[in-house]
Order: C-alpha cells, then sequence, then structure tokens
C-alpha cells in the first residue's frame, strides 16, 4: 500500500542558498516520487539522506525525534528546517498506524515509552533490553500493519542476523498494507526484493539498482578480496 506517492520541495531554487537547502542532494531537488511500498534512500554520511527523511517524517506528523504521532515530547532540538518547504502528497488510502524511527535519538524514545506510555505495546521496556533487542521488540510489537513507517539507520544496533530478521518482519507488514521509507547504509536492508533505492550524491538524488550501489559493490570486493584490500589500506595480514 502507498500513502505518500511524492514529495515536492517548495522552496524557490533562489532561495537555496544555506544549509540545509544548500546540501547538493537538496538544491535541485523538486520532486521525488515513491513508486514501491519499500523505498531506501542511501548515501555516504553528509549527503542529505538523514535530513530529507527526517523532514518527511516530520511533515506526517511525526515527533522530529520518534516516535507515532502521539508521541510529543522533546528532549533537544536537532532537526533542520527542510521540513517547512517540503510538500506531501499523499493518495487516496489513509494510514492507520505509523512511527518514525530515528537512531540516533531512539533512546529518548524508550524513555518515553517507559514514563508515559502503555509498555505492554512494545513488548515490555525497552531499556531493560540491549539496543538491538529493543528495535526488534519494536519491530514485532509495536507495528501493527496498515502503516507509514520511516526508518533512518536502523541497522545501527542490529547485528546481521538481526537485519535478516527485521527483512522478514518488513515483509510481513508489506502484506499488511504498509509502506516503508528508509535511509540506510547496510546492504542487508536494501536487498529487500523489487525496492526502489534512491542513490543521495552531489549529482541529486537518482534511482540506482542494487547491485550499482556503492555498498552492495564495496562489501562485495572486500569480501572476495580481503587481503588485497587490508593490504591497499595499509593494513598487512
Amino acid at each position: 500500500m502507498i500513502y505518500i506517492s511524492k514529495i515536492r520541495n517548495n522552496r524557490p531554487l533562489v532561495g537555496r542558498t544555506s544549509y540545509p537547502y544548500n546540501i547538493p542532494s537538496i538544491i535541485n531537488l523538486e520532486e521525488l516520487k515513491f513508486r514501491k511500498e519499500v523505498t531506501f534512500i542511501i548515501g555516504e554520511n553528509g549527503s542529505g539522506k538523514s535530513t530529507l527523511v527526517e523532514a518527511i517524517a516530520i511533515n506526517a506528523g511525526f515527533n522530529p525525534e520518534g516516535g507515532s504521532r502521539n508521541f510529543n515530547f522533546s528532549t533537544q532540538d536537532s532537526h533542520s528546517a527542510l521540513f517547512e518547504d517540503i510538500q506531501l502528497i499523499r493518495t487516496a488510502n489513509r494510514n492507520k498506524d505509523g512511527f518514525f524511527l530515528r537512531a540516533e535519538s531512539f533512546y529518548n524514545v524508550a524513555t518515553a515509552v517507559d514514563e508515559y506510555i502503555v509498555q505492554d505495546s512494545y513488548g515490555g521496556s525497552l531499556h531493560e533490553r540491549s539496543h538491538g533487542e529493543s528495535f526488534l521488540a519494536l519491530l514485532h510489537h509495536r507495528l501493527n500493519g496498515k502503516g507509514l513507517y520511516i526508518f533512518d539507520e536502523p541497522e545501527s544496533a542490529l547485528s546481521i542476523i538481526s537485519q535478516l530478521n527485521m527483512l522478514t518482519r518488513i515483509r510481513q507488514l508489506v502484506e499488511k498494507s504498509s509502506q516503508f521509507i528508509i535511509a540506510t547504509h547496510s546492504p542487508i536492508l536494501m536487498a529487500y526484493p523489487d525496492a526502489d533505492i534512491y542513490q543521495v550524491s552531489a549529482e541529486g538524488i537518482n534511482l540506482v539498482a542494487y547491485e550499482d550501489t556503492e555498498q552492495y559493490r564495496l562489501t562485495k570486493y572486500f569480501m572476495n578480496n580481503r587481503t588485497k584490500m587490508l593490504s591497499e589500506l595499509g593494513i598487512d595480514l
């Protein structure tokens, strides 16, 4: 199910002279389409992918630090002003569930859950689990389907096995009429079948095939040429 079909950058081009509007990937952004139930936004650190995903989430009504639409706590404002100029184009479908998982502020969300929210909805206290276990508890207990789920680097706390677990859970929720927009560095997550992958770079934001992503190519090269690559890095075995 598609709930957000596209976004538009309504800020005039002449006004894109300061951060975050002058980020190379943002300055020429006019419109971005979401055609699939799962969309990945990838790119190097500082490329603007998290800034873009954050702006989408805030426009969708989520707390800037993460959580569902009814989370209204604020620990420290760290989001950019980009959301003020991003317009969401929704479909006729309306999501009944939703969540913004922002890895860097997930501790604050877990604290809010423990203090204010019914813990049973999350399978118990999130703080009484490891970081990765709390992510998986959220995926399996809190997300119910018919939802819009926006994730920013969810792999940061997950082992490889847990990332495979996450892939399975994404498929289950997609089958329950959900849409995912995920910023990630993980070649495991972005292997999800038939997903759109947008590469964010100084050249702009462009669709890319999985096998053409830097994450896939470098990981494959390293695994097949470990000794050679370590030597090239000055790390001899």
